[in-house]
């Protein structure tokens, strides 16, 4: 199933391949015949989802060039080519009447079937030769992760530039001697070309696609800035979708806005709020300096250095079980717990979920995301970073958090790519972070928050959901907080009693609500209950 080669077009139509010919005579062959060396690019390899569904490959093209100084009618010519190709003859008879040069491009992968109607009309100075066009027949779906191909066959960006070494294979190598006339009288190879190999990812279009239209759907309900979710298996860490919205078409990508180019996901960083809690929990609940049924009188406010932090919502002093500290999302609780823990321990546990470095995920530009060392916290930071804010984070890095204390504290390397075809599966890294016993006392919290607490819009009829709502203002350009930008977030993993998947879903910048648990877990519900529905996965019970 590799890509579509050149071998189709036959031994002569390749050796008319002028892309990276060395233009220069070798050597002269008595007064009348010449030789060139031609390159003869491989077949780009094909890139398929989960399912074996085609997400980019190779399409026939024909690329037409012309030797102006063969050029009989340069006018003739262009208006020719206009007409068949749809090309403005205005602009390319002055590059066709130009006898100066000896090769220019009329068209660069064209239809084929364009390309024939022209060359039928036998133009003198024309040429003909194949090529190969990449294509995206899912558009805009999975566009930020699978990234594009430049017009000379590179990887420019995603996955395509990630793998592209083993995508497009090894050119190979001719010699041609052409007559006076530029007609090619023989071919005599020297280095075959090596077709590039198929990649197969861990994603899957339906589920792809889905989430894609469920952000577009909570982008336009909220009028956000924009919004990603990732859907991943915790047990494996791979990613069985990575999505942003807005998006762009990858057949069009030179016209698409660099910024929406991005794979949010991966590259973008954000202050998580208050689903930066599980780490602060998960630290103190390892350390043992408390039990999920501690308990503490905590008041609406607490001093912490030069700085006064509240509760989300106004209260009065109430008295919360650990457990009960994550259900309410209690940022005085949270403090507390860190507190206990102190700054040394904290730092060592943020570094230990993954924090400040990067995940190792197969996809370029990947962010470590920005974490202070203790050295550099200010009397104030004990009171920001538990909280998840001071602290800025990368969605995957997130979502393998989550994972992992779904995966009973095993962490598991996120992953976009199955195997290479020919190469062999790649190692699957993971490493425990906390307790069996730690991490399911963390799910039982967390199930708790949608049961009864901040994340209730996240339940799905007939499944146990475990999960954490995360509201966050966004920092301005003076050195404080934005009281009107906020992230709205919401990660957890389904079926609770043996998780099968972990989507985390952020939206940036939504409007007339700021809550991750009234803007966010809705959208995380519908990518789930879709996702668990697909996949065939079996209820566990209600909440």
């Amino acid at each position: 199933m590799a890509a579509l080669t050149l071998a189709f077009a036959g031994l002569l139509l390749r050796a008319v391949w002028l892309q990276g010919v060395r233009a220069e005579s070798l050597s002269q062959l008595g007064q009348t015949q010449h030789r060139e060396v031609v390159t003869v690019p491989a077949g780009r390899g094909t890139l398929y989802d989960s399912t074996g569904t085609e997400v980019a490959l190779g399409e026939r093209a024909t690329t037409i060039y012309a030797n102006p100084r063969q050029v009989v009618n340069p006018r003739r010519a262009a208006l020719a080519a206009e007409r068949t190709l749809g090309l403005d003859a205005d602009r390319l008879y002055p590059l066709l009447a130009d006898r100066t040069r000896g090769f220019v491009y009329v068209a660069r992968q064209a239809d084929p079937a364009q390309a024939a109607a022209l060359q039928r009309l036998k133009l003198p100075g024309f040429g003909f030769y194949p090529e190969e066009r990449r294509s995206y027949p899912q558009g805009s779906v999975a566009a930020q992760v699978l990234g594009y191909v430049g017009i000379d066959g590179n990887g420019l960006a995603g996955l395509e530039l990630k793998f592209d070494h083993a995508l497009k294979g090894r050119s190979g190598q001719e010699t041609v001697v052409k007559d006076p006339g530029g007609h090619v009288i023989d071919v005599q190879q020297q280095r075959a070309e090596v077709p590039g190999r198929d990649v197969f990812l861990t994603l899957d279009h339906s589920i792809q696609a889905n989430a894609e239209e469920i952000l577009r759907d909570t982008v336009r309900r909220w009028s956000a800035k924009s919004a990603s979710a990732i859907v991943l298996d915790p047990r494996t860490g791979a990613i069985l979708a990575m999505a942003v919205q807005p998006g762009y078409d990858a057949n069009r990508f030179s016209t698409a806005p660099s910024d929406l180019q991005r794979n949010r996901t991966i590259t973008d960083t954000y202050e998580p709020g208050s689903t930066f809690k599980l780490i602060t929990v998960a630290g103190a609940l390892s350390q043992r300096i408390v039990s999920p049924s501690t308990r503490f009188t905590l008041p609406y406010q607490l001093q912490v250095a030069d700085r006064v932090i509240h509760d989300a919502e106004e209260r009065g002093t109430v008295n919360y079980s650990v457990a009960q500290i994550l259900a309410h999302s209690s940022n005085i609780g949270a403090i507390t717990l860190a507190q206990m823990l102190g700054r040394t321990k904290l730092a060592q546990w943020i570094s230990r979920f993954g924090f400040g470095r990067t995940t190792g995920v197969d996809f370029p530009g990947e962010s470590p995301g920005i974490v202070l060392p203790p050295d550099k916290w200010s009397g104030s930071t004990i009171g920001n970073v538990p909280i998840g804010q001071g602290i800025a984070v990368t969605p995957v890095q997130m979502a393998a958090a989550y994972a992992a204390i779904a995966n009973h504290g095993i962490w598991s390397r996120p992953h976009l790519v199955d195997h290479v075809v020919g190469g062999g599966r790649p190692s699957l890294y993971k490493r425990r972070l906390v307790s069996a016993r730690i991490a399911d006392q963390v799910m039982l919290m967390l199930k708790d928050v949608v049961a009864e607490g901040t994340g209730q819009y996240a339940a799905i009829p007939g499944y146990q959901v475990a999960g954490k709502t995360g509201t966050a203002q966004k920092p301005d350009s003076h050195g404080g907080y934005a009281t009107d930008r906020y992230v709205a977030s919401f990660v957890g993993a389904v079926p609770a009693s043996r998780p099968r998947l972990v989507v985390l879903v952020t939206v940036d910048e939504p409007k007339g609500a700021i809550w991750g648990g009234v803007v966010a877990a809705p959208a995380f519900q519908q990518i789930a209950r879709f996702d668990l529905q697909y996949l065939e996965v079996p209820p566990d019970g209600a909440q």
